[in-house]
């Protein structure tokens, strides 16, 4: 009996943790689902730590402006001990235990007009998703961060509510932004990604064994994810290019220059010591 509910566990962290990737509208908004794991509405969710970081601001760390060199530095911050503080820290506050880190892509931006560097973005008005941490990098650069829902993104570049927006190649693709925009700059800026975290009501009701197995699966899913990801990534640059568009290698240090002169760590809520520990990651 005891093997049978080990097997058939394993079988639901594994359809859980493949299937919830990138599908967590079919939930509700975001926002919505992170709080149903407190509430007990929802049991198990992928998603970027920037929501977790409401609850638990220290894991907003992840996402200030050039912190990983790539998705390979992200992955190994995501074994490192500062990340595992991090984690036992956010299930001390919330209940919430975090089992896996995916990667979700390089953010890079889009927009009318190329540019090479970061005065080159001043005065854009860029679309980015309405956290301080994401309007860094544009806004010390001189552009125009404008908040705008997801899902009305395409609609405001096609008709110029906004001149640009940013996110990893795999949506620009799935929401077909290249259609509407003529230049892909990589800027990298953010490497984006996502958590897969589990409620309370089930992660204290599950076996020290069952834990183990939980974490191993999603762990395995997540690097599946990655790997289709980043190949996926490597991939669309000659795609997007045989689409049309300009793909621009851009001066990325002028981009870090500015974001470490004008939005600080410690502007935004971070420490030196968190910053030092996560680039030692390897």
């Amino acid at each position: 009996m005891k093997k049978r509910l080990s097997l058939q566990l394993l079988a639901t962290a594994g359809a859980l943790a493949i299937g919830l990737l990138g599908s967590a509208s079919t939930l509700g908004k975001e926002t919505d689902i992170n709080q149903g794991l407190t509430l007990g509405t929802v049991d198990m969710i992928i998603s970027g730590p920037s929501f977790a970081a409401r609850a638990y601001p220290r894991f907003g760390i992840a996402y200030y402006p050039f912190i990983f060199r790539d998705g390979d530095h992200l992955l190994a911050y995501s074994k490192s001990p500062v990340f595992q503080e991090m984690v036992n820290e956010f299930r001390a506050k919330t209940g919430i235990q975090v089992t896996a880190y995916t990667y979700y892509g390089a953010r890079h931006t889009t927009a009318q007009k190329a540019f090479t560097n970061c005065d080159g973005m001043k005065g854009i008005k860029i679309r980015v998703p309405d956290v301080p941490a994401y309007r860094a990098t544009p806004e010390a650069c001189g552009a125009n961060p404008t908040p705008i829902a997801f899902a009305e993104v395409y609609l405001a570049l096609q008709n110029g509510t906004v001149d640009a927006q940013e996110n990893p190649l795999t949506t620009i693709e799935a929401k077909k932004f290249y259609e509407v925009q003529k230049a892909i700059m990589l800027t990298g800026h953010i490497v984006d990604g996502l958590t897969t975290q589990i409620a309370p009501h089930v992660w204290n009701k599950l076996s020290d064994a069952e834990k183990k197995m939980f974490t191993e699966v999603t762990q395995q899913a997540a690097v599946r994810a990655s790997a289709q990801i980043k190949k996926r990534e490597a991939e669309l640059v000659d795609e997007f290019k045989k689409k049309g568009l300009q793909i621009v290698a851009v001066d990325r240090k002028s981009f870090q220059d500015a974001v470490l002169k004008n939005k600080p760590l410690e502007s935004l809520g971070f420490t030196r010591a968190d910053y030092d520990k996560i680039q030692a990651a390897k």
